[in-house]
């Protein structure tokens, strides 16, 4: 008797909802695609550390081939669904040509984009911290603006301009970038560049009235001084209207010259979920039920930052798609094994955000924390939830390194 050939299971995207699907999934069920256009998994909580040097970029990063050998992937980005024809066409990310994979059952996870509210020049000037490139970028860009500014005929005023490093955005993102450039300053350039200390301004600027609004109002008070008293500007209440390449307009009339902008503002769906024909929510993200089902599109999923659940608003975090990667990796071994489907329920285990100077903060489910042993239980929690074993051991002891010997500052 010849042997019924495996389901098709396609899944685009490579984040944490994939990849916590793909860990659960028996492969001895489905014959596996992946499509995306980068080939690994990023750990994004620990990427503004690898702006500054405190980690490596590859230490952050895990392959998705290696991880998952008995995947088929592909280099690509989904441009175009088809529900009706079980169709996918894809651009290849290397040579920009085009192809269609076919499915029995998808699983949408793509993730989402920065959101620039449509500011004007914000993609021209600005600089995002979403990925790897976005890390390269910023960090030679710091270190750019520090060799310029040493130069002899560097004015006063083109001194203050560069060495003003702004972050537009008050979340979690954006608070740790601003203290890990903080301890690069502090802990490294100020050996280098002892002149010029006295001019490096660090600017978070947030249109809220108060920055890192998901966490306790005890913790981000606590997170607002201890960015003033170390020299961090925080301008809450600002709205920015415009973005030059050295300067940012704000609404109320006045004007930041700038030497770094980072745009750290939330986010906002890919170009490619606005053109896939699905039910989708006011923020455009694809509407699932408590399943992770497509509402009246069988065999097709959607989770992680690009799925609303119904009924339940949840945050756009690591731990919200790797709780439903998951659970649906659970659910589609299910479907083979016959057993009953149960409901999605997401558990939250606290949000941490790093501060500077070895200090964290910890909004946990039992305990409002903060100080230097926060610090110590936030890199703990971070090494726990790295994927494999080598990157436990990469990020470890990548912390060990810049603890002994400090970040490196060359700009290559």
């Amino acid at each position: 008797m010849t042997a019924q050939p495996k389901p098709r299971l396609l899944v685009l995207g490579t984040g944490f909802a994939s990849f916590s699907l793909l860990k659960k999934l028996n492969f001895d069920y489905y014959d596996v695609t992946v499509v995306s256009p980068q080939n690994y998994l990023l750990f994004t909580p620990l990427l503004a550390g690898t702006t500054v040097g405190t980690l490596e970029f590859r230490n952050i990063v895990e392959p998705l081939r290696r991880s998952f050998p008995r995947v088929r992937y592909y280099q690509a980005a989904a441009k175009d669904l088809n529900p009706a024809q079980k169709t996918v066409t894809c651009q290849d990310s290397l040579d920009g040509s085009s192809f269609e994979l076919s499915y029995d059952l998808l699983v949408v996870a793509l993730g989402a984009k920065v959101n620039t509210f449509g500011i004007e020049g914000v993609t021209e000037n600005a600089l995002f911290l979403k990925s790897i490139e976005d890390a390269q970028r910023i960090r030679r860009r710091v270190l750019e603006c520090f060799e310029r500014a040493s130069r002899p005929d560097a004015t006063p005023e083109k001194r203050r301009q560069l060495l003003n490093f702004v972050v537009m955005g008050g979340g979690p993102t954006g608070a740790e970038f601003a203290a890990e450039l903080h301890d690069l300053v502090h802990r490294e350039m100020k050996a280098y560049y002892e002149p010029l200390m006295g001019e490096v301004r660090v600017t978070i600027i947030d249109v809220a009235e108060f920055i890192l609004g998901a966490f306790d109002k005890s913790l981000r008070d606590y997170a607002t001084r201890h960015f003033t008293q170390n020299g961090i500007q925080v301008k809450t209440g600002s709205s920015a209207v415009k973005i030059e390449k050295e300067t940012i307009f704000f609404k109320d009339g006045t004007q930041m010259p700038y030497g770094l902008l980072v745009w750290a503002t939330g986010i906002a769906p890919t170009p490619a979920l606005q053109a896939f024909p699905l039910p989708k929510d006011r923020g455009s993200r694809v509407l699932v039920d408590d399943h992770l089902r497509v509402q009246d599109h069988p065999g097709l999923y959607a989770l992680g930052d690009c799925a609303a659940v119904n009924g339940m608003p949840l945050p756009a975090t690591a731990q919200v798609a790797m709780q439903q990667g998951d659970y649906l990796g659970g659910q589609l071994n299910g479907l083979v094994e016959s057993r009953d489907s149960l409901p999605f329920h997401y558990h939250h285990l606290g949000i941490m955000c790093y501060v500077g100077d070895d200090i964290a903060i910890a909004d946990l489910p039992a305990l409002k924390w903060h100080g230097h042993s926060a610090h110590l239980f936030w890199r703990l929690a971070y090494l726990m939830r790295l994927m494999t074993l080598k990157n436990k051991f990469l990020v470890f002891f990548g912390w060990v390194k810049t603890a002994c010997f400090g970040r490196d500052i060359s700009r290559i």
